[in-house]
């Protein structure tokens, strides 16, 4: 972007989470000395001669970025520098970034960030903010040793043209960048710092005044009890099935003396000598019952300690570290299940299942995640992962999780295989003629549906966080939505699954997993809806990169809710 630079000081180092993020943290050219004010201080100033190429490219680069919208984004003592402003009904918004300045169109509407001051009126013109008015706010303490700590950081950005770059006074008239500006273009960039004692904020509570700003608590509290009443529904539904049609029939065999009785069987009863007859592709549905199963305990660990407050965004790259150690730990569970299942599908193939379960799923991630990087370095971002730290990912994967699949593998098939309470026949039955919702892919399609209508709300503020640099604070909301979104999908199952045993089909297995996993089509749907309402992004590489992205989220969760 062409800013100042601070010289000679080396980078702070981050965790796998940040990397995996993409959040780079770069030395600033601004210094601050504690409780030593500063007015109007000169960091750097930036000439560019239109005439010369590479100046000219690196000043359309500018004026791209503030057409945009783009951001910076300041930390000072790990807390995000933040600028907050008025919005309607009287309440401050305080955004932990500020904008890199902004444009005013060729008919003079202000876009984004003009609309703060009135000075900006130039119709054509870029207005760079090239002068920020610092804020710190401190908390002496009292009883330990003399020292104050910091907790609150505002700025507010400012745009002057500084008449004398090399002694500035910050006044005059905004600095303007024309569109069809030729010549020689000055930006100075300056700043001022001033220090506040503030005594009603604690250290320990310096991050609420972000999160107040936040949107909308009450909107989740709506989406949580719209969700309690589906799950209430539901349960209902299946208990009432339970109770009435499994009692009924339980007393009617319970009275039976003669065997003629027994002849004018009905419904499910009549599927029991095929029910438990393998799956087609038991293999493939074993390998995804594991890969589901170590994310399912993985969602729920990293869910639980982030919601006692281990994962609060003060701990940068916190959640995505502890998420992906979990994961390469849970390699037991995932070789466990697939071993179990697979053993009493019958399978013989126990090899394959083992590698299978260890590479088919993890490889299909890490294979998308590759591809995704191979863009990002391509365009030379500085959210490409390190080649160090990619090494480090495989070395997770091949060195902890595989041979813990393996172990889990060894336990699953020593074993002995789950006993069926009835035996399965010879010849398979012929499956009659089925109704409209009874057929496999209109039951899929239904079953999908009441799992997503418990998450969307959730989802939108979690896609806000990760592609509109939005806190995703909310942990102990996303925990209840979880609960409920596991208690939903096997509910909508048992009840689709029972509704088309009832219609004598007995391919449950895959038609179970498939059911509540298609929560992940409808997904994938609402990303899609997100990407065209809500995101302005152009170009080929960031779309790819989005839906890239987007694929693996999706892939994970068809696994988690299957």
């Amino acid at each position: 972007f062409d800013f100042c630079q601070a010289e000679g000081k080396k980078r702070p180092s981050e965790n796998l989470g940040q990397v995996l993020f993409g959040e780079r943290i770069e030395p600033s050219p601004y210094r601050f000395t504690f409780n030593k004010k500063e007015t109007c201080k000169s960091v750097c100033t930036k000439t560019y001669d239109t005439t010369k190429p590479e100046d000219r490219q690196k000043l359309d680069f500018l004026k791209k970025s503030m057409l945009l919208n783009y951001q910076h984004h300041w930390i000072v003592d790990n807390m995000p520098v933040t600028w907050c402003y008025d919005v309607e009904d009287g309440q401050r918004f305080c955004n932990p970034g500020f904008p890199i300045g902004c444009y005013i169109t060729e008919d003079g509407r202000p876009k984004d960030a003009c609309v703060i001051n009135s000075e900006f009126h130039e119709k054509d013109t870029f207005y760079i903010f090239n002068h920020v008015d610092i804020k710190i706010y401190y908390h002496v303490v009292e009883n330990e040793a003399l020292g104050a700590r910091l907790v609150a950081a505002k700025l507010e950005p400012k745009s002057y043209k500084h008449t004398h770059a090399d002694n500035p006074d910050c006044s005059g008239v905004p600095m303007d960048i024309s569109n069809k500006a030729s010549g020689e273009v000055k930006i100075a960039y300056t700043y001022s710092v001033t220090f506040h004692e503030e005594k009603s904020i604690r250290w320990a509570s310096r991050w609420d005044y972000i999160l107040e700003s936040m949107p909308h608590t009450h909107i989740q509290w709506f989406s949580i009890m719209n969700s309690l009443v589906i799950v209430l529904f539901l349960s209902g539904m299946v208990a009432m099935i339970m109770l009435r049609t499994l009692h009924k029939d339980i007393a009617r065999y319970n009275q039976m003396d003669s065997t003629e009785d027994a002849q004018e069987e009905f419904g499910w009863k009549l599927v029991h000598g095929d029910i438990f007859r393998p799956p087609r592709k038991g293999m493939l549905l074993s390998v995804f019952l594991g890969s589901g199963t170590q994310i399912l305990i993985m969602t729920f660990v990293t869910l639980f300690f982030a919601c006692l407050g281990f994962l609060s965004p003060a701990n940068r790259g916190a959640l995505m570290t502890c998420a992906v150690v979990l994961w390469v730990l849970l390699g037991t569970p995932a070789g466990y299940v697939a071993a179990r299942f697979y053993k009493s599908f019958g399978g013989e193939k126990w090899k394959t299942n083992v590698l299978l379960t260890s590479f088919l799923c993890p490889g299909i991630v890490f294979a998308d995640f590759f591809i995704m990087n191979l863009i990002l370095w391509g365009e030379g971002s500085s959210a490409a992962i390190p080649f160090g730290t990619l090494v480090a990912i495989l070395a997770l994967w091949f060195c902890i999780s595989v041979p813990l699949t393996f172990i889990g593998a060894y336990f699953g098939f020593k074993k002995n295989a789950i006993e069926h309470p009835v035996r399965t026949n010879q010849i398979p039955r012929q499956i009659p003629e089925q109704s409209f919702y009874t057929k496999p892919l209109p039951g899929i399609i239904m079953g999908g549906i009441l799992p997503f209508g418990c998450i969307f709300i959730q989802l939108f503020f979690i896609l806000n966080s990760i592609w509109s640099h939005q806190m995703y604070y909310m942990f102990g909301f996303l925990f209840l939505v979880f609960i409920i979104l596991v208690i939903t999908c096997s509910e909508a199952t048992i009840l689709l699954c029972y509704f088309h045993l009832c219609a004598e089909d007995y391919h449950w297995q895959w038609r179970s997993f498939l059911t509540s996993g298609f929560t992940a089509v409808y997904f994938l749907i609402y990303a899609i809806h997100y990407f065209f309402s809500k995101l302005q992004i152009t170009g080929t590489a960031s779309t790819i990169l989005y839906f890239g992205y987007t694929m693996i989220m999706v892939l994970i969760f068809f696994l988690f809710t299957g």
